[in-house]
This record gives structure tokens, C-alpha cells and sequence, in this order.
């Protein structure tokens, strides 16, 4: 497995990290064997990076993960853990909470369902508007203190929010949705992560199961993504023909469409870790494929020829989540 450092202060991960939010909730039912069996052989392959949040399945998540590990050497793996998210008995969000003493409270509970002393990247899974960042970073400063959380992370912050909490305590990554239909973190986020030294763990390289053989087969997108701007009406027809295009360059470079997305992640540098959300060995051996299609320059080109940023129809979230992306604030 090729590796790579989440930033000057971060740790060393694999290449490549598996995103598990899928296996427990958002995008319909999942085969809870299976799973575990694609966990498993994720931590065969050698991937290091599994990405839960404690509100995935109100901690179902965490719990399958604990089961995946049984019996392995916790060094070698790195669980990215997103906190903070408020969530109903029947799924709905409620909001976020990224108060100091919530922040600890909710550090417990993961530490229990993972069956850990430790977590290795802790992170807010949204920037509480209600909360001074300084706060909540101060929070999880504390736990690194105390032996609990290994490193920090931030998720979808904008790089002034970036810059803040950099100043309380050193940011190892900041977890953002970059694919090739997803590149507004390129415009500023980007360049501030890299004049921190701070790394970029990428959720959505496949905007979803957008970009997919599947996708372009007509496979029904279950779960949540039905309610998505890209998925519906015209704009899924219209996002569909890019992927088309796409799929035009994959064929001749002899590799999948999904390959091609990942490959086009890999190539934005050595401090970009794609988190692949496989919930299947299949689609988890299609992703680690994605490590050996060597692009050139000439590849690259074609590639963002095909799925032009500025083509893309929809916005990536529904209006109202839009609103809580401190990443996407003018």
C-alpha cells in the first residue's frame, strides 16, 4: 500500500482511506456480513484510514467497526472519527453542538462503542455557528492532552475557520467533499490548507455513485441521494452525459470510470487522501485499482475536458444544507 501524510502535522496513512458512513446509514439498507467482510479486507489491502462520524447510524458505525477489528493490532490502524451532529430517534437532523463540555461527552460514548482508549483524528463534522471555534478546538486540545484524541481534524470549514483553529492547535487534515464535480475548495480552501502544511482527506470522489458504470447503467441511487439537487430532474440527465464523456476516456485508457475519478483525486498531490465509501469487496477492489492507473498529464486534461467544473448541474447539498457549510459561506 502507498502512503501518504495527512500535512506537517498529521500522521502517515494509507493512500487511499475507506469512508464507512454507507454502511450504516444514507444510502439504503446494507448487508451488515458484507461490511464487515469489506472492512476486513480493507485492512488486508493495507488501507490504515477508516472515516465513521458517532451520529452514522446513531453509532451503529462505530460498533461495526469495533467488530471489523477484533482481534487486530490497534497501531496500525487510524480511525477519523466526526463528532457533534444532533440527530432524532427517527434519523433526523436536529442541529450541532460544538460546546467544550458536549464535545466531551460525546468523545466518551465513541471511545465505548469502538472499544478503544483512543482515537486517532477527531474532528467537528460541522462548524457550530453558536460556538467560537476556539472553543470547541480548545476542547479537543484538551483531549489530546489527556491521552484521548492523537490528532485534530476539521470538516467542511472555510480557510478563515481553518486559520483560527490552526492558531489554537495544530490541524492535521481537513475532511471536504473534492471530486471532479465538486472543485470550489480549489478557489481558497485549497491554497490555505497548503501555506498551513495542513493535509486534505477527500469524501465524494464519486459525488455519490455519480460517477459510476452504474450510474450510466441507470441503477437506482437509493437512500438519501434521491433528495440531492445532482440526482434529480434534468440535472441528473445533464450530470449523466459528463459522465458519459468520462466513461469515453476510461475505455481507451483500458481502466473503470470510477478508476479515472479516483486516479484524477490522487493526482491533486501528495497531501489529497480520497476516502472511497465502498460497502462492497467488489467496489472496494475497484477503488484500489484507482492506485495503479497512472495518469499523465495528457490523461489529466482529458479527464477535466470531459466533466468540466463549471457543467456540473446542482449544487452538491439541498439549499438548506448548504446553509450549514461554514466551507461554502460567502
Amino acid at each position: 500500500m502507498k502512503l501518504r501524510r495527512l500535512g506537517d502535522f498529521g500522521p502517515e496513512v494509507s493512500a487511499i482511506g475507506l469512508g464507512c458512513m454507507g454502511m450504516s446509514d444514507f444510502y439504503g439498507p446494507a448487508d451488515e456480513k458484507e461490511s464487515l467482510a469489506t472492512l476486513r479486507e480493507a485492512l488486508e489491502a493495507g488501507i490504515t484510514l477508516f472515516d465513521t462520524g458517532d451520529f452514522y447510524g446513531a453509532g451503529h458505525n462505530e460498533m461495526l467497526i469495533r467488530e471489523a477489528l477484533r482481534g487486530r493490532n490497534r497501531d496500525q490502524v487510524l480511525l477519523s472519527v466526526k463528532f457533534g451532529a444532533l440527530r432524532s430517534p427517527a434519523g433526523a437532523f436536529l442541529g450541532f453542538d460544538g460546546r467544550p463540555l458536549a464535545v466531551k461527552n460525546f468523545i466518551s460514548y465513541s471511545l465505548k462503542r469502538l472499544g478503544t482508549e483512543y482515537i486517532d483524528i477527531y474532528r467537528p463534522s460541522r462548524i457550530d455557528p453558536n460556538v467560537p471555534i476556539e472553543e470547541t478546538i480548545g476542547a479537543v486540545a484538551d483531549l489530546i492532552k489527556a491521552g484521548h484524541v492523537r490528532w485534530l481534524g476539521l470538516s467542511e470549514a472555510s480557510a478563515q475557520t481553518i486559520r483560527r483553529a490552526h492558531s489554537v492547535h495544530p490541524v492535521a487534515d481537513l475532511q471536504i467533499e473534492y471530486s471532479l464535480m465538486s472543485r470550489s475548495v480549489e478557489k481558497e480552501i485549497l491554497p490555505t490548507l497548503r501555506e498551513l502544511r495542513i493535509g486534505l482527506t477527500a469524501y465524494g470522489v464519486l459525488s455519490r455513485g455519480l460517477i459510476s458504470a452504474g450510474a450510466l447503467k441507470g441503477q437506482s441511487l437509493s437512500g438519501s441521494r434521491a433528495f440531492l439537487p445532482r440526482f434529480r430532474n434534468d440535472n441528473l440527465t445533464r450530470n449523466l452525459r459528463l459522465v458519459e464523456a468520462l466513461a469515453s476516456f476510461s475505455d481507451q485508457k483500458g481502466i473503470s470510470v470510477a478508476q479515472a475519478a479516483i486516479a484524477w483525486v490522487l493526482a491533486r498531490g501528495e497531501d489529497v487522501v480520497p476516502l472511497v465509501g465502498a460497502r462492497r469487496r467488489e467496489s472496494l477492489q475497484e477503488a484500489l485499482g484507482a492506485l495503479d492507473s497512472l495518469l499523465t498529464d495528457e490523461d489529466l486534461s482529458r479527464i477535466e475536458s470531459a466533466i468540466p467544473a463549471e457543467r456540473v448541474a446542482g449544487q452538491r447539498y439541498a439549499p438548506e444544507q448548504m446553509a450549514t457549510l461554514d466551507s461554502e459561506r460567502p
